[in-house]
Order: C-alpha cells, then structure tokens, then sequence
C-alpha cells in the first residue's frame, strides 16, 4: 500500500484541469548534481506533487527516481502552474516506509527548462532490495513511493515477476487496469509505448469537462506537457508508478501515429518530434542517457535482473524505414526487400551483440509492434500490418536466425501496440508454418484504447485461423502478469469486461507456460 504524507487534494478544474536539447546545467540541475538554490516558485502557491512520484531502470546499487512540480497540471501554457524559477527538491530514499532509517538523501533542482521535472539517479543502495522514497518542495511533501533495485549480477534470483502495459488512451475509458496492476506482487513494470495519444480530447469525458485547450492535436512542447498533465492525474496510474519501479519506452502516439523516423525529416516532422521527446522525458522515470538532444533520444537499453533475465528495451521507431507500400495492411513485395530495417545497423548490431555475450538464462525483448506474422486473411493470401516486424521480413528472420545460432537458450518477446491479447510461437520462417520454432511471443492488450473490446470477435477468429503459430488471442482489455523463475515462464493475461465504467473486477482470461530450453508454448 501506498501512504500519503498529507490528504488526497480535493478535485477541482485547477487540479484535474523552446524546441531542442536541454542545456547542460538544466540537466545538472534536474539529477542533483549541483546543490540546490535557496527560495521558491512566487506563482506556485499549491500542492505540487499533483502528478504523484514514479522510479525506473532498477541497477543492482540504485534507481532513477523522478517527480515533476505541477500544481495546475492543465494550464494552458504547459508550465503547469510554476513561473521560470528554479526550485529545490529534496528527496529521501529510506530502508523502511516510516522513513525511520534514511539511506540516502540529496537535493535536485527543478527547472522551467526540464518542464520543472527532477530525476535524480540515486547510487549505492543494495542488490536486490526493496526501498521507499519522498520528495519535499515548496513547503510540501510528496506520496511515499516504493522502489526495488536489481539483484547482483552474480547471482541467480529465484524469480522475477513483472508487468507489462502499453495504449492507454485517457478519453477511451478509465485507468481501472492500474488499480489492479498496483495490488500485484511485482518486482518491476515495463510499459511498451502510447504512454498517451496525441489525438484531440475535448467534450465530456469520464464524467469530467475537458478544457477547451486539449481539443487539439498535440504539436508543441506546451501541447504535450499539458497532455502528460491530463493523464498522469489519473490516481490509478500514479498509484502504480508509486508501488514499482517502471521501463518505459515510447512506441508512435507520444509523437504522432505511425511515425518513422528515418523518413519523418522535414523541419516541421523534426520540430515536433523534439518537443514530444522532451515532454516524454520530463513525464517519465528516464536516466539521463535518455536525455533527448533535439529530434533524437536513447531508448534501447539493457535492464539485467542477475542471472537469470536479461530485459533488452528496444526502439522500433526512431531508427526505421518508412512502412512499405504506403502503410495499411497488404501483402506487398517491397516488405521482403533485404536491405529494409526497423531498428537500424547500429541497434540491431547492439541487439545481435547482446544476444551472443549475455550469460543470463533467459532473453526478453521489450518491443512496440507485434514480431511475429500476424495474418488477418484466413484465405491463401495474405494481409499484414505493414506498420510492425511483418513490413520489415528480411530484418525479422535475421534477428531469429542469428539468436538461435548463438545458442540463445530462451528468447522471449513481450510486445504491446495492438489492443489485442495475442500467446505465439516464433517461427525461424513464418512463410512455412512447418519451420523451427525458435522463440515465444506474448503481445498485450492495451489499458484503455479502443474501449470495452471483447473476448473474441470475428478479427480475433480470422486470426487465430490464417496463423496455425498463433495459439491464442482475446480483445478485451487489461495488462499481462508474467512470472519467470530458472525452471519456467508463466504469463497471465489479466483482463478486464469493461473500462468505460469505472471500477470493473479483473480475471486471469488465460495463462502459458514456456519450460526452459523448450521455445514452444503450454497452456498453463
């Protein structure tokens, strides 16, 4: 459970309602390298911590904490209630959740250049540890967050259980999915992309006027900053940033749909996604390797849990080939052309790279868009999303091939993007059904995006019948629990029966198991 130093703020239409890098010194200013200034914000006269507090990218000795100071998250100006000064931030990491043994304690400076937002990248914490942080500034305390650091990297842990989300669209229904996924036992969430949709929100939404202001598209950094401000008030989604520690990356609606980045440069396109990367950054529980420097930011990484998983986050945007034969779903030849990439020469060489020298036991990607072939003509031809791995083959199949001729023991994929729950084998060739199965594949449902859904319409039967690889699939809602132990991978599709209400009951809707050394799916 989370506690909160101080009441719940009372909901009111103030509380619910410079493109390119950084400078070095907002950076500095932003993870506590520099000490603080003394005085506070004139204009900010209210409660601060209405965003809540969030950790991420768990290390054996440390995380990245992050909060960001924003008393009217809905102002139009995107500065969220606070003028340009500087203002201190104090923080506290603590071994136990009354706080009665401190373990580490710093000041970070929030800046108007970094969206008032902080990330302090607190060191020398044990492996494999539970910890609880607070911030305080502007005379205020924040909730208590809780945190876990990775184990030593020369061990095996018994388990590890994360979560996994992506397409939470705020206007498409309630964050019910998060209330739940905070009462898990979990050492970690991953969060694969559409954060928030850049799509205009505007009328009566969740029972809420929405400011007239929102009812555009999101283009400039105020835009977007204004954006995070609307979703992450959302209390279900803060209360499980607080409960864990999260990985995120970005997928194509924190830009714009469909976006791809080697073909997205004109001036406008480069502009837009500069000011969308800053706000992504001051929004979430980044590192500072993640610091975007205008239209560009690091995203892939490598998050190790001993042992026994290696979490390798890729970006399947920012470095891709514009989608073949215009987008859409076709099946057309320019998608086999070998020299197409999705992730671009120098990620997929990390990502190769990684493969061969990693010593942990199991292999998992973080993905945007669904790897395996994904049919949707149970006829002879076939019709694909030229937006995902089926728009780039050529890339696909040398990633497999080249991880199973490294003697990859367990290569599992975890996917978000198509609000659809999916289990599948991965195939060394998916145009022969009869090929190696080289790895697993579990795409999950989105939060909120495209509302109620269902358990299994006529898309999701057409699928499941054109691909004999694809062993299950369900269309409602929700987020997916996995459980990953030496011996065996178990993962849960937890499901929701509707979230345009609020408050609907979760359920396990189905559950599969990979055995170790054995790339082929059970039914759990």
């Amino acid at each position: 459970m989370v506690h909160r130093t101080r009441p719940a703020v009372p909901p009111s239409r103030r509380r619910f309602l410079g493109i390119g890098a950084a400078s070095a010194a907002a950076v500095a200013l932003g993870t506590g390298l520099f000490p603080a200034p003394t005085g506070r914000s004139a204009s900010a006269s209210s409660y601060p911590f209405t965003l809540g507090v969030a950790s991420g990218d768990p290390r054996p000795d440390g995380v990245v904490l992050w909060t960001r100071l924003a008393p009217d998250p809905l102002a139009p100006d995107g500065r969220g209630g606070m003028d340009e000064r500087d203002v201190p931030v104090s923080y506290q990491v603590a071994a136990d959740e009354r706080f009665t043994t401190v373990v580490h304690r710093g000041t970070a400076v929030a800046s108007a250049e970094l969206g008032h937002s902080v990330h302090p990248e607190v060191t020398g914490l044990e492996p494999d540890r539970e910890y609880f942080y607070r911030f305080q500034a502007m005379g205020e305390i924040s909730p208590v967050g809780r945190t876990r650091t990775a184990p030593d990297p020369r061990t095996e842990p018994a388990a590890l259980s994360f979560a996994f989300a992506s397409c939470q669209r705020w206007d498409h229904g309630h964050y019910t999915a998060y209330r739940h996924l905070a009462e898990e036992d979990l050492h970690l969430v991953l969060h694969l992309g559409d954060y928030l949709y850049e799509y205009p929100v505007g009328g009566e939404v969740r029972g809420v006027a929405v400011p007239d202001h929102l009812a555009v598209e999101t283009v400039t950094l105020e835009q977007y900053r204004v954006r995070y401000g609307l979703y992450k008030s959302d209390p279900h989604l803060q209360a499980a940033h607080a409960r864990f520690p999260w990985v995120a990356v970005l997928d194509d609606h924190e830009v714009s749909n469909n976006w791809a980045g080697a073909a997205d440069t004109d001036g406008a396109a480069l502009a837009r996604r500069a000011a969308a990367f800053q706000a992504y950054y001051e929004n979430l529980p980044l590192r500072r390797s993640s610091l975007p420097e205008g239209p560009a930011m690091g995203l892939h990484r490598r998050i190790s849990w001993g042992r026994l998983a290696d979490l390798t986050v890729l970006d399947t945007r920012q470095y891709r080939d514009d989608q073949p034969c215009g987008d859409g779903r076709s099946d057309c030849p320019e998608r086999f052309a070998p020299d197409r990439t999705l992730l671009g020469a120098d990620q997929r060489d990390w990502l190769l790279h990684g493969l061969r020298t990693s010593a942990a036991r199991w292999h998992v990607l973080g993905n945007q868009v669904p790897m395996t072939q994904v049919d949707s003509d149970p006829g002879p031809a076939a019709r694909v999303w030229l937006d995902s791995w089926d728009g780039y083959v050529a890339e696909r199949d040398r990633v497999l091939a080249e991880a199973a001729a490294s003697g990859v023991r367990n290569l599992v994929v975890v996917t978000g993007d198509r609000h659809q729950n999916h289990a599948a084998e991965l195939l060394a060739d998916h145009s022969d059904p009869g090929s190696p199965v080289v790895g697993a594949e579990f795409v999950g449902t989105s939060v909120t995006s495209n509302r109620d859904g269902q358990d299994l319409g006529p898309q999701g039967r057409a699928l499941l019948e054109a691909n004999p690889h694809l062993r299950f699939v369900n269309e409602q809602r929700g987020y997916v629990r996995c459980l990953v132990t030496p011996g065996h991978w178990y993962t849960d599709f937890r499901v929701l029966p509707y979230v345009t209400s609020p408050d609907a009951p979760v359920s396990t809707r189905a559950t599969f198991v990979v055995e170790d050394g054995r790339p082929g799916l059970l039914e759990g």
